[in-house]
């Protein structure tokens, strides 16, 4: 207890005296940035899952091959979910004089629970929302089923044994999806209307859905209990198995809030490690005074802990209230710009700031505090003792670890914390030898008979003499720009190339059942009308029946999605070159090589766990075909061009039935190239897929919007922190201006002094800087964000530049006060 008392005196105190100040704002500013972006990445992931979640239609979705059990239903609404049902099945809409197949969607009141529909009265009119479903007798029909049957509003329609009125032309359906039922032509009427139409018999195949909507724990308990109730044909649908082009997006945004949360635990860990030193520094003559009025070393290391202990916890209270507080207000305004309401933020943001803070004293204060308990008795007499004992090599593995486990823990993802924790570490590295180095070769221009009788010399000479702590400073200052430049530069190209992974010029339409006698047909209809002729693609229809001999069997999987995939018929195809989207990763490319082989999508070959060398056996229109896979393509599935899960070698499958497929893009306003193209060829299909593209790319876009703001915060709290690392020097450079002008040194030879020693940190700091964070960023880029990205000499050049005026101004702006205050002022005040 009576260590604990003179621990919060020795607090007090030092707080009275102002030595903590700096400290305690590096912790605080720290804790509070990361607490604030903690908070705002939380409730941001939360509200833009629950936004997302429009594109179900609810927050969960199940579905089955048949009309769902009662007690499923009871069960939701029990829990106080919402439920609303919709059945999908393809059927003929026809007029007396046309007739279209169509994806029809039977929904009940109060669909969709999440995300809206839109309607208008035809085509180039003003839509809205029309709060409502189809009424009875009612039938609500999308622009291709307009052009097709040629029908207005008002017009009769026959589905099944009813006739419709068509009330509307759907212009937008949140939860549409990008499956092949999806990209046909859409009808939507009222479940009441059902059972009288005739559509739904016994043996029919359609799609009963069931979206529920509720309060996140509610959901999750029911989604619990349903897992656990699922009959054969039932699956759960979320986000990571329904719409896997959303769910991309949304981890990549993800992956870019916990970026920028990660470099402010670097700029947090390099602010508290120097504040460190100027405090252990600053209370060297303290600690031997207690030395020498009794007290014992490990009396002295309990105090100094003791003190930090509690000081760390209020510290890291304070900055935890603090990012409560900002994210709070702040909210709102992000709020408005995602145009949707944000969920209440969980407590685990807090959490996070109390272990970080904590985790930071312990990793880069508690190495310094252990050098004040071995101060020697000796420095209250002899002042020019200054060092103590370096740390040992257990505190400073101790530092690492707790930093490279902030990382990994924030990270949320191995790839991005090694890349990350590499990443710096090696830069750290590279920066120390290099600023050495430098520092070492300019400190040969000191004694240039041009510098002579100026300042300039004395402020080179001032880097050398304190090699050590230039070696560190520098080494900060460019971990800190590194990071400022990742949340500047570099992050406005890894978001220009997210933006660009998804090109405008993609193709948006795709067209199947081309007859292998009308590709020549088809390709000339194309360059008649000044479109460059796509590329056509063999179709192929086969099952996977075995795997080196073993028989599939979807029961054998546990997985619902490779479940579905080995109870469904692939689309093969057969090519002797290599499409531009894709590239080999494993094994070779067959090309022009006949002998029987399979070429595999990469997701594929993971998702069935397969590898180079396994047979793999179809089952084509009743003819067995079997060969080993021999290459392994990753293809770029946001090109929106055809892909395939499996290519064989030429020689294969051209003997068997098969219908050709190509994409195009079409831009707004050409629909009469689609109309002219099927009444030349009206077996042809063409599926519009630029709703399902706008709707990926307007989330892509609000995604990026919300990354944005949250890296400014993260910069806002760099800068503020990075300023803190640029005090850490503040007082060894007081002592040594005070000692030049009591030796007689003027005015204008101390400013030139200070400016060339500021200048030469920030020049050499901006350089590495510059460099470092290229390296990472492309890193980044191509290990993590799975995304080109070609770096520029642009954020080494800022970087120099900024960085030399940056470190100039803000060192300056630190030590102007010093040239009016008189060096026996100085003297005294660091005695």
């Amino acid at each position: 207890m009576n260590t604990l008392r003179l621990a919060f005196r020795m607090m007090l105190r030092d707080l009275r005296a102002g030595e903590l100040h700096l400290l305690g704002l590096a912790i605080i500013i720290a804790v509070a940035s990361l607490t604030s972006v903690g908070f705002l990445a939380d409730r941001v992931s939360r509200g833009l899952d629950r936004e997302a979640n429009q594109l179900l239609g609810g927050d969960l979705l199940l579905r089955a091959d048949q009309r769902w059990d009662g007690r499923f239903h009871d069960e939701a609404r029990r829990r106080g979910l919402e439920v609303a049902d919709t059945v999908l099945f393809t059927s003929m809409v026809s007029t007396e004089e046309e007739a279209q197949l169509a994806g029809v969607k039977v929904v009940e009141e109060g669909y969709p629970l999440r995300g809206g529909l839109r309607i208008s009265a035809g085509p180039n009119q003003a839509d809205a929302d029309p709060g409502r479903v189809p009424e009875r007798g009612e039938v609500w029909l999308d622009e291709r089923m307009f052009a097709t049957l040629g029908v207005s509003v008002g017009d009769k329609v026959e589905l099944g044994f009813l006739e419709f009125i068509v009330g509307g032309m759907i212009t937008f359906e949140s939860d549409r999806g990008a499956n092949f039922f999806a990209l046909l032509p859409r009808a939507i009427f009222n479940m009441a209307d059902l059972a009288d139409s005739g559509l739904i018999v016994e043996g029919s195949r359609a799609t009963w859905r069931m979206h529920i909507a509720g309060e996140l724990r509610d959901i999750e308990a029911f989604e619990r209990w349903a897992e656990t109730n699922l009959g054969r044909g039932q699956a759960i649908e979320t986000l990571d198995n329904a719409r896997p082009e959303v769910r991309g997006a949304l981890d990549q945004a993800q992956r870019f809030l916990r970026l920028a949360a990660l470099l402010a635990v670097i700029l947090a860990a390099v602010a508290v490690g120097l504040s460190a030193r100027r405090f252990m520094r600053r209370h060297l003559d303290a600690c031997a005074m207690m030395r020498c009025m009794g007290a014992r070393q490990s009396q002295v290391l309990r105090i100094v802990i003791g003190e930090f202990v509690i000081f760390g916890l209020i510290a890291a209270l304070v900055g935890t209230a603090l990012g409560w507080a900002v994210q709070f207000g702040l909210v709102g305004v992000l709020a408005e710009i995602m145009q949707v309401s944000l969920p209440t933020p969980s407590l685990l943001p807090l959490a996070h700031g109390l272990v970080v803070g904590l985790a930071l004293l312990v990793g880069f204060v508690l190495p310094q505090l252990l050098r004040l308990g071995r101060v020697p008795t000796l420095r209250v007499i002899r002042r020019e003792i200054a060092n103590v004992e370096s740390a040992s090599g257990v505190a400073w593995a101790l530092g690492a670890a707790a930093l490279f486990g902030i990382i990994f823990w924030i990270a949320g993802d191995f790839s991005l914390g090694v890349m990350v924790a590499i990443g710096f570490a090696a830069a750290l590295g590279v920066f120390a030898l290099a600023a050495w180095m430098v520092l070492r070769l300019l400190g040969l221009l000191k004694g240039h008979g041009s510098l002579r009788g100026g300042g300039w010399r004395y402020g080179l000479a001032s880097l050398n003499r304190r090699m050590g702590a230039s070696v560190i400073q520098v080494s900060a200052l460019g971990l800190g720009i590194t990071a400022l430049l990742l949340l500047t530069l570099i992050r406005g190209d890894l978001l220009d190339s997210w933006r660009q992974m998804s090109s405008e010029d993609a193709p948006n339409r795709f067209i199947i059942n081309i007859q292998p006698d009308q590709r020549a047909p088809v390709a000339d209809y194309f360059a008649e009308n000044g479109f460059e002729a796509p590329d056509i693609y063999p179709m192929i229809r086969g099952r996977l029946m075995a795997i080196n001999g073993v028989p599939v069997n979807p029961d054998d999987y546990v997985d619902q999605r490779t479940r579905r995939l080995a109870e469904r018929e692939f689309n093969l195809s057969y090519a002797s070159e290599l499409a531009d989207t894709a590239r080999i990763v494993q094994g070779q490319w067959h090309g022009t090589d006949r002998t029987p082989q399979f070429s595999i999508e990469k997701g594929l070959l993971e998702t069935f766990r397969l590898q180079i060398g396994d047979r793999v056996r179809f089952d084509i229109a009743g003819r067995s075909v079997e060969a080993p896979i021999t290459s392994v393509r990753e293809l770029d599935w946001d090109s929106m061009r055809v892909n395939f899960f499996f290519i064989a070698a030429d020689g294969m499958l051209e003997s068997d039935p098969a219908s050709l497929v190509t994409a195009f893009h079409l831009s707004p306003g050409e629909h009469g190239f689609t109309t002219g193209l099927i009444n030349r060829f009206p077996n042809l299909s063409v599926i519009d897929v630029a709703a399902v593209i706008a709707q990926v790319q307007a989330v892509t876009d609000r995604l990026v919007l919300i990354v944005q703001f949250v890296f400014g915060f993260a910069l806002l709290a760099g800068l503020i922190v990075l300023y803190a690392a640029l005090q850490s020097t503040h007082d060894e450079r007081d002592f040594e201006l005070a000692m030049l002008r009591t030796l007689g040194a003027r005015n204008r030879q101390v400013r030139q002094a200070l400016l060339a020693e500021f200048m030469v940190l920030g020049g050499v700091a901006g350089v590495l800087a510059g460099f470092g964070a290229t390296v990472i960023g492309w890193l980044l880029a191509e290990q993590v964000f799975k995304m080109a990205y070609v770096p520029s000499l642009l954020p080494m050049t800022v970087a120099t530049v900024l960085g030399a005026i940056g470190v100039v101004i803000g060192g300056w702006l630190g030590t102007r006060h010093l040239l009016a205050r008189p060096p026996l002022a100085s003297l005294r005040a660091l005695a």
